[in-house]
């Protein structure tokens, strides 16, 4: 199974003023493109070339350190333009998620500073994230591509603290962004499709 490059699910204005069309262009069309491009000639490489990214994630972690990285961020990725909308962010979630948040991560304004202050302090590069795991919500935050699929978990948020996805915007202001996105960005009715798959 190739990796492909997916379209945005918005236009390249969409997200302005939170996101601009600049660092859309370079973030999905540069970065993300390499990412596929990478990781389907190192899949290829190491005979991974008909699995699936999640599985080519799994498989590659600790073993395969090129293909795991291009493959971690191409997953990433993919949804990552989905965990954005216009008119996103806020607190107004979906019901079964409100519930979720509640009862596993002490409401919203608390989610808001834990997941915040989470990205804020990941140094260098990598993500922040929400997951289900063992039937429970948590945040965590990971280096570079790696992300809660390879710790036993099933990420249903997650936001990028690499430099490229906010330095044109924000410039060395990470929790501004990182506000912006819980504040204005995130798309709820994905996070709870994600949610409720990781339920099942």
């Amino acid at each position: 199974m190739a990796f492909e490059l997916p379209a945005l699910p918005y236009d390249y204005e969409a997200l302005q003023p939170y996101m601009s069309k600049e660092t859309l262009e370079y973030h999905h069309d540069k970065h993300h493109k390499a990412y596929v491009d990478n990781g389907n000639k190192l899949a290829a490489e190491a005979g991974m070339g008909d699995l699936s990214v999640e599985e080519v994630v799994k498989q590659s972690f600790g073993k395969n350190a090129g293909l795991f990285n291009n493959a971690a961020q191409h997953y990433n990725h993919i949804h990552f333009w989905k965990w954005m909308k216009k008119g996103g962010g806020g607190n107004k979630l979906p019901g079964a998620l409100q519930k979720a948040f509640d009862s596993d991560l002490g409401g919203y304004d608390k989610f808001k500073a834990d997941f915040i202050a989470a990205g804020t302090t990941q140094f260098g590069s990598g993500w922040a994230w929400v997951s289900v795991k063992n039937g429970k919500l948590e945040i965590s935050k990971t280096p570079n591509g790696e992300n809660p699929l390879v710790h036993g978990g099933s990420p249903i948020l997650g936001v990028d603290v690499w430099e490229h996805s906010y330095y044109i915007d924000y410039r060395n202001a990470r929790p501004k962004y990182l506000e912006a996105f819980v504040d204005s960005l995130i798309n709820w009715d994905h996070v709870l499709e994600l949610y409720e798959k990781a339920k099942g």
